[in-house]
């Protein structure tokens, strides 16, 4: 919309600058994104001359993930954490957006404990995520954490029952602590889901050899 038909439409000049300005900085942010996915060292140069312009949220967003891209993994992880805690007029939803990915540069980075402190935060903001359950689960059971793990699995299915990714984790972790019976049943229910699964048939190869070792000898 133009200017003209903002004042038309009766906003002040002053908040229509503001909403055209929010759409220029939106169609810059998509343009990094587009950008990371070709050429993240151009993005991230990109992403120093918007911050240079102005230090505005999704400036700094571009540059986060410009980072993450790199695999500065911890920096853009923590760039983002410290974007999710600003002062700056940010929606409850990006807060938990932001936290989320935080979460899995962390996790990539190999530091699980850190994951799961972003993940806690981001499912403060919002217990209605299942795949945000299913990122702890993963921080959690990198820990060894299996009834951690299993909890955040049990909240991921109950909003989206038969999520074979969900069931397979869970019947990972119930090996793990020796339930075969339980990963069996799991597995079987992520097998109807994704029967060709590389990840789940290996899985089950490990149940059914836990299952051997366990019979005793005739």
């Amino acid at each position: 919309m133009s200017l003209i038909a903002l004042l038309m439409a009766g906003l002040p000049v002053s908040q229509s600058a503001i909403i055209l300005n929010r759409r220029d900085e939106q169609i810059r942010l998509n343009t990094c994104i587009e950008q990371i996915e070709t050429d993240a060292e151009l993005a991230y140069e990109d992403s120093l001359v918007w911050l240079a312009t102005g230090n505005r949220p999704l400036a700094r967003y571009c540059n986060a993930i410009a980072l993450i891209a790199l695999d500065e993994l911890e920096e853009g992880a923590a760039r983002l954490e410290a974007l999710a805690n600003a002062p700056d007029a940010i929606t409850l939803t990006d807060r938990s957006l932001y936290m989320t990915q935080a979460g899995n540069a962390w996790l990539s980075a190999g530091l699980p404990e850190a994951a799961e402190t972003a993940f806690d935060a981001a499912l403060n903001m919002t217990q209605t995520d299942a795949d945000l359950f299913k990122d702890r689960a993963a921080a959690r059971l990198a820990q060894e954490n299996w009834f951690g793990g299993m909890d955040d699995l049990a909240s991921a299915l109950a909003l989206v029952p038969n999520d074979a990714e969900a069931l397979g984790l869970r019947a990972r972790a119930k090996l793990a602590v020796a339930d075969l019976s339980g990963a069996e049943e799991d597995l079987e229910r992520a097998l109807d889901q994704d029967a060709e699964n590389i990840e789940l048939l290996v899985l089950r190869g490990d149940i059914r050899e836990a299952r051997r070792r366990q019979t005793p000898a005739p």
